[in-house]
């Protein structure tokens, strides 16, 4: 039987991984932020969401809907999804019902100084935080919590910096800055 070279990752040289498959390590890497794993994935199942804790693999910044789409130029769910795809380089999800964004990130991302200022429309949520973060197939442009960017892989997170430049971008459109570029 021939040796099968694998890469760094342990992958197997010309092996494709689906989307399900992809989805399933997603799953199990965020099961690893909850104080108890069956009732997560129970709570994914039956509401579409579950609560996980902020501090450990993750962080989160959470941005109000006003600066998403006032850096978006629109408040269309698919355009802004896909505005936010390029941004953010990294998962985000929506909550409709609160008006609010968040993009998932490392947690040291709350050392930076711009997320620790009250009435910026922007906060950093880690260690002593929890979210509610939905099931990684929830994409639905009607669902109370979706996906905007879903993450690629365990471990994905969007890069602070990224995140920064969107909210400011956002911040300084409301502030009557430039026009975006869809406006």
């Amino acid at each position: 039987m021939d040796h099968l070279e694998q890469d760094a990752d342990g992958a197997v040289a010309g092996s494709v991984v689906t989307l399900a498959e992809r989805r399933l390590a997603v799953e199990h890497w965020l099961l690893s932020a909850a104080d108890d794993r069956a009732r997560a994935r129970h709570e994914w199942r039956t509401d579409g969401y579950a609560l996980l804790r902020c501090g450990g693999i993750l962080g989160a910044v959470q941005i109000s809907a006003a600066i998403v789409h006032a850096a978006a130029g629109c408040d269309e769910p698919l355009a802004v999804n896909s505005y936010l795809a390029r941004a953010l380089l990294g998962p985000a999800f929506v909550d409709r019902e609160t008006l609010r964004y968040y993009a998932l990130v490392g947690s040291s991302t709350g050392r930076r100084t711009e997320w620790n200022r009250s009435g910026t429309g922007a906060g950093f949520m880690g260690t002593g935080h929890y979210l509610g973060v939905p099931a990684v197939h929830v994409t639905s442009p009607t669902a109370r919590l979706a996906w905007c960017v879903g993450m690629d892989s365990p471990g994905d997170l969007a890069p602070a910096d990224a995140v920064c430049q969107l909210v400011h971008t956002g911040r300084y459109r409301l502030a009557g800055g430039e026009r975006s570029l869809g406006g």
